[in-house]
């Protein structure tokens, strides 16, 4: 069962570049005390996500901080070189790129979709949602094939 508003955010490690290395960072270091914008890809690079999900929230970024978030995060299952590289080409030095290499995460989460018909394996539903210290004030999930309710401009008028 995928988590719902109202819900704690599960414990978990991802992992971000760090002085050139993958570093573990626990959802309590993400999440714990603060308030913050997540959202979700199915993957980096991909077309949807590439030209019209990230830099929605790279030239949202500030106006996003401003309405209150101290952070905005970026995830896929994806590996953190990936993450970092691909942050690096879309110039989202204001978002913190996250990777959820394993997908334990998105499982735990309960937001995993199978894109084996594309090649891809398992990855992450598309979605964003608000959580304040840990938990999830808002979620917007994709419909498959859709970018409506996770774009950074829909966040911005739920924050």
């Amino acid at each position: 069962m995928a988590i719902q508003e109202g819900d704690k955010l599960p414990d978990a490690t991802l992992h971000m570049m760090q002085e050139g290395r993958p570093t573990p960072v626990t959802t309590a270091d993400l999440f714990g005390g603060k308030k913050v914008v997540l959202f979700a890809v199915p993957g980096a690079y991909t077309p949807t996500c590439s030209q019209a999900h990230l830099p929605g929230f790279v030239v949202n970024a500030d106006a996003i901080k401003a309405k209150g978030a101290d952070s905005i995060v970026c995830l896929s299952v994806n590996d953190a070189f990936v993450m970092d590289s691909w942050g690096k080409d879309k110039n989202a030095e204001a978002l913190q790129m996250v990777g959820d290499g394993n997908g334990d995460f998105t499982r735990a989460v309960g937001l995993e979709m199978d894109g084996s018909g594309f090649g891809l394996g398992t990855r992450s539903q598309r979605y964003a949602m608000i959580v304040d210290d840990g938990t999830v004030t808002k979620l917007a999930v994709e419909d498959a094939g859709q970018l409506e309710v996770s774009t950074a401009e829909a966040i911005l008028e739920a924050l």
